[in-house]
């Protein structure tokens, strides 16, 4: 009795030590809410921690038609899912090349690709801006879609060649023997089957790009075009006074991510452990 006694003892332990670390991680999130409904006295002295006393609405109302968080939103959205759309299938047709066909630049090609991840992001901001600046790009939607493109490339061409190479190569020879060719043998046999992949890259390819700044604010002036990064950025100098529809803001921003994470979290996992299985 005392010994299995004894034995709960450290689960219990455990099982505390993660909930307190939940409530430490989660709080941050749930306090940006309810400060997103506070007036700015709440905010800033009377009611720094505690539940609003007078839950406002019109924080979201401000936030997103006066300031035109929504329009942000959507050019985000837009940007975002051009570029995982690109990059996804840029990178799979890349990957499948490099690790399924036989040809004499096969290295030098996976070579300059994993370059990419040996570059810092602000090294290439002046020779980006150079480049767009002379294919007047600028100011365009392109400006922004290109580079998180090219930036989100390295990394997940690193990822899909694992799946690819653990492919069995009877497939191929199999689809070639039913008459497929090159392009039939990859978009109908060799794509669906690292379906795992293509998710987890393009999870971690919306992220980046939803969450970038840098590049946004220096491509785009255009407030019109400008990303939700950029106008809740702004939103602080311009409005600093109003901190409750900057936090109402904020929580529009983190809505992507938390849905995705809600959905999409189980897949992410099952994909990274079946390509380290593979791997």
């Amino acid at each position: 009795m005392t010994t299995t006694h004894n034995r709960r003892w450290p689960k219990v332990v455990l099982q505390i030590a993660f909930l307190i670390f939940a409530v430490i991680q989660l709080y941050p999130l749930v306090w940006l809410v309810f400060s997103s409904f506070k007036t700015n006295i709440e905010i800033t002295g009377s009611n720094v921690m505690g539940l609003p006393n007078d839950w406002r609405w019109a924080n979201y109302d401000y936030a997103l038609f006066k300031a035109n968080i929504a329009r942000n939103f959507l050019n985000s959205l837009m940007y975002t899912t051009v570029t995982v759309i690109i990059s996804a299938l840029l990178s799979a047709m890349v990957s499948f090349a490099v690790a399924r066909m036989k040809w004499k630049l096969n290295n030098v090609v996976l070579t300059f690709f994993m370059l990419g991840l040996m570059i810092p992001v602000h090294a290439t901001l002046l020779p980006v801006f150079q480049m767009l600046k002379m294919t007047s790009l600028l100011n365009t939607p392109w400006a922004l879609i290109i580079p998180y493109t090219v930036s989100a490339l390295p990394t997940t061409i690193f990822i899909m060649i694992g799946f690819f190479r653990a492919l069995p190569g009877e497939l191929e020879e199999a689809s070639v023997v039913d008459g497929c060719n090159i392009y039939q043998v990859f978009f109908r046999i060799m794509l669906p089957l690292v379906k795992p992949a293509i998710v987890t890259t393009s999870i971690f390819t919306f992220l980046s790009a939803w969450n970038e700044l840098m590049f946004a604010n220096t491509f785009i002036n255009d407030p019109d075009l400008a990303t939700i990064t950029v106008a809740i950025n702004s939103f602080k100098s311009a409005y600093a006074t109003e901190f409750g529809p900057m936090f109402a803001g904020m929580v529009v921003a983190t809505l992507p991510m938390i849905i995705i994470y809600l959905f999409l979290s189980n897949q992410v996992q099952k994909s990274i452990i079946a390509g380290a299985v593979k791997g």
